[in-house]
């Protein structure tokens, strides 16, 4: 009995260290790592919400320990091209595949106060953003979990948040 108890208490006294080791993680280490993309979720000015990727997209972001970022989002149900050649899409084809999914990849740097990530875009799916600086908040970030938010969507659209889970 006396062992069971005494268990106990270690095992809880691990648990609180390892919670406390946890909280005690910069966001900058905490970022680093391979993040399964989970859902976009687009809120406009008059508050409706959307989801341009669909309730269930597929994609990826990875942070490096050096500073580097890779983000790709598509949306889980995108035509497929009927020639079968990526290269002879119809414009219609074409138009809902740029509509549905985004790559985008670059330098990032934490702002540890104001809890948020920059992204220096080297380049992207979408041209207009290449060379651009673009500023998220981070609205959660656990062991398992990345919630951030562009409060400046182009063309007054609103703010999207991000969902992630680590992948493991």
């Amino acid at each position: 009995m006396l062992r069971a108890i005494a268990a106990a208490a270690l095992a809880l006294a691990l648990s609180a260290g390892a919670a406390a080791a946890q909280s005690a993680t910069s966001l900058t280490d905490g970022i680093v790592g391979t993040w399964n993309f989970v859902v976009a979720e687009v809120t406009a000015p008059d508050g409706k919400k959307s989801f341009p990727f669909g309730e269930t997209p597929k994609g990826i972001l990875i942070f490096t320990a050096d500073g580097r970022f890779a983000q790709i989002h598509v949306a889980g149900n995108l035509p497929r091209i009927a020639s079968n050649n990526r290269l002879t899409g119809t414009p219609e084809e074409y138009a809902e595949i740029m509509r549905r999914s985004l790559s985008v990849f670059g330098t990032y740097t934490i702002d540890e106060a104001n809890r948020t990530v920059t992204y220096n875009v080297v380049s992207a799916s979408f041209p207009n953003w290449e060379g651009e600086v673009q500023t998220r908040s981070i609205d959660k970030l656990t062991a398992d979990e990345f919630v951030n938010t562009n409060a400046g969507l182009a063309g007054g659209r609103g703010s999207a948040s991000n969902f992630y889970r680590r992948v493991k």
